[in-house]
């Protein structure tokens, strides 16, 4: 007699995680109609408060940052980093964050560790004022690997159409403020691996008081409670989020097609992580501008003579931020004058 196959997929233990998610998901928000285990979410959309309500959408994923996360025992910060990069990319907008959903697909289902992801996901939805509403969990054997997860999430924020941040009103002679990162936040993790397995020493050092891991691993920073108050004041005339493409392929996606961004890279705190990679790598400024965020997380446009108030604002909700450029007559590029102090 021929041998009978099986599935391959223990639908106990996904049912299993899932009986744990509903108690991670359960929440006390009004808009959320029905719980963990129907086939799609229902979320309240009345917004009276809102005349003309705009939906802000957006997908994430975390990057290869997360074969390093897997390794080193940190699925739970790029938990954060999926959560605080979808987030950030969705507040540039003006937008506030409402809903969550996420997808984990793995080579094996181990309850553990999904429920740690989903549980990271859901705290950092919550920290923001958002909710996990729910998402996928698939497990995919012969697909992945055995101990790989591969993370992705969506967004729903919602903006008033007259309050849309979008670049639109940026004028020459506006000033570029930009806001610390706290780390490498989740790109460059490709040239980063690459550094890591050509110059292994790196493995061996400390960047303030951290190990290295610990430091390329930090999760990456979330910018809505530090410019939430800013939204409605005019005093925010564009934000770019500062990721891969660093200054230069960000920030000019909200420029006017008739004005240019010069930044100059001698003002930025550049991160002690950065140095070190450049050190080992022998990487050049080039390759370094346009692939991190070289300590400068988010970039905010405004006025000149709102610069002062709007970077008292976010320095004293907790990140550092200074001037880093002018609007000048061009054709929608960021130019980059001086160089990096590293």
């Amino acid at each position: 007699m021929s041998e009978s196959l099986t599935y391959g997929v223990n639908i106990d233990v996904a049912n299993a995680a899932k009986q744990e998610m509903a108690t991670i998901l359960k929440t006390n928000n009004s808009r959320v109609l029905n719980k963990v285990g129907a086939f799609a979410s229902l979320y309240d959309f009345s917004f009276p408060e809102y005349e003309n309500p705009v939906l802000v959408l957006k997908t994430e994923e975390p990057g290869s940052k997360q074969l390093l996360a897997s390794k080193y025992g940190k699925l739970e910060n790029v938990a954060y980093d999926m959560i605080n990069h979808l987030i950030n990319d969705c507040i540039v907008m003006g937008a506030k964050p409402l809903t969550v959903q996420d997808a984990i697909i793995c080579g094996k289902m181990v309850k553990e560790d999904i429920n740690k992801i989903v549980k990271a996901v859901a705290d950092a939805c919550s920290k923001e004022g958002c909710v996990l509403t729910g998402g996928e969990t698939s497990e995919q054997p012969g697909v992945l690997n055995e101990g790989t997860y591969v993370l992705t999430s969506s967004i729903v924020g919602i903006v008033e159409k007259s309050k849309i941040i979008d670049g639109s009103k940026i004028e020459e002679g506006n000033v570029v403020l930009g806001l610390a990162s706290n780390g490498i936040h989740t790109n460059g993790y490709t040239l980063v691996r690459s550094v890591m397995e050509k110059y292994p020493k790196i493995l061996d050092e400390e960047v303030g008081g951290e190990t290295f891991i610990d430091a390329i691993l930090k999760p990456h920073m979330c910018y809505y409670s530090v410019l939430k108050d800013l939204f409605n004041t005019d005093m925010i005339r564009g934000m770019a989020h500062i990721t891969g493409g660093g200054i230069k392929e960000n920030l000019n996606r909200i420029l006017p097609q008739n004005l240019d961004a010069e930044i100059d890279l001698s003002k930025y705190d550049v991160l002690e992580i950065f140095k070190l990679i450049r050190k080992y790598g022998k990487v050049s400024d080039a390759e370094m501008i346009r692939t991190f965020n070289m300590g400068v997380g988010l970039a905010v446009v405004t006025p000149r003579e709102c610069a002062e108030e709007v970077k008292r604002h976010i320095i004293n909700n907790g990140v550092n931020c200074y001037e880093i450029g002018t609007i000048v007559p061009g054709n929608k590029h960021v130019v980059t004058v001086q160089n990096l102090k590293c």
